[in-house]
């Protein structure tokens, strides 16, 4: 029997954190991320909340998980006041690949025009 719920609750974290990261995180090293997805266990315990960033650069990554760690305790304060579920789940904040990815296949793309 599928599981629906797990995919509502992921589905309203992920609204919850990009409204809670526009409103009340103030911290600079998380500005102009968005927020991908959101894989929340069976149980509703972890969630793993995937983001991507504009630049792509190493100290831009590094700043930026380190500001959402920092931020982590405010984040899930909040989202447990928005929520209604039994217990918050836990957070853990991961960089979605698959923008980056599919920014270098559009740029090899464009390269094999140009010689073309």
């Amino acid at each position: 029997m599928p599981n629906y719920r797990v995919g509502r609750v992921s589905q309203e974290i992920q609204k919850e954190i990009n409204d809670i990261m526009q409103k009340r995180v103030r911290d600079p090293r998380v500005q102009g991320i968005t927020i991908t997805d959101v894989e929340v266990t069976g149980d509703l315990q972890q969630a793993k909340v995937y983001y991507s960033t504009l630049k792509d650069d190493e100290k831009t990554v590094t700043d930026t998980q380190e500001g959402l760690e920092k931020a982590k305790g405010l984040i899930r304060k909040e989202l447990g006041s928005r929520l209604s579920i039994h217990k918050t789940p836990e957070l853990f904040f991961a960089r979605d690949e698959s923008v980056a990815y599919g920014s270098h296949i559009d740029e090899l793309l464009n390269q094999l025009k140009k010689e073309d």
